[in-house]
């Protein structure tokens, strides 16, 4: 494992190393996510060995709150090296969102550090041109008020978002990229859905439909 678990204060920091996948071009070297105590994390959609999929973080602890995720993908490593590869974003972050990409940290990137801290510095530090061994990392910032869940989905892919601010890593020699996104909502906790809400009106509507007919016989 390159990094070690940590908790600081509030914030719960999972740090996983996964083996290389031997027979698929892009391979998830390590990941880690940065959420407060507490947190629901869900990955029964991500893939581990190859880090593509979607990763669901769902939170409802009043106050700010910080949730972050670091990705250090490989692509085609034993074919050309890992350190062919340079970043680039698109689009126009959102309010609350932060970003960063850079060399993972074992020569001169600063990404993880960062990424512990909770602040990303939304700068990349190996675009086109200065390749080397590229990660990324995304996140909010974000308050939410008592009686308010947050869920957010991280979305690591090959194929690129059709709108939207994303980030991308990508590898020239084998002409492949991987696209790192993400999506936050805010609600309130315990409304009922919209057919739920339905059910319960009938219910309320047969109910006072059988008082009526007790009282008239």
């Amino acid at each position: 494992m390159k990094k070690l678990a940590l908790a600081l204060g509030t914030l719960l920091i999972l740090a996983l190393t996964t083996p290389a996948a031997l027979a698929d071009e892009i391979a998830l070297f390590e990941y880690a996510l940065n959420v407060p105590a507490g947190a629901g994390i869900d990955l029964s959609g991500f893939d581990a060995v190859t880090g593509l999929g979607i990763i669901t973080i769902t939170l409802s602890t009043a106050g700010p709150n910080t949730v972050l995720a670091f990705f250090d993908h490989e692509i085609d490593e034993e074919t050309n090296t890992f350190f062919n590869e340079y970043g680039s974003t698109s689009g126009t972050p959102a309010a609350g969102q932060s970003w960063e990409i850079d060399e993972p940290g074992y020569v001169f990137g600063n990404i993880y550090a960062n990424f512990l801290a909770g602040a990303l510095d939304n700068s990349n530090g190996v675009p086109a041109g200065s390749p080397d061994d590229v990660s990324m990392a995304i996140g909010w910032l974000f308050s939410l008020n008592a009686g308010e869940m947050a869920v957010i989905n991280f979305i690591a892919s090959r194929d690129e978002p059709v709108s939207g601010f994303y980030l991308q890593h990508t590898d020239p020699d084998s002409n492949t990229s991987i696209y790192l996104y993400s999506n936050i909502a805010i609600s309130p906790v315990g409304v009922p859905e919209p057919g739920m809400l339905l059910l319960l009106a009938l219910g309320l509507s047969a109910t006072g439909a059988a008082g009526a007919f007790r009282k008239r016989a």
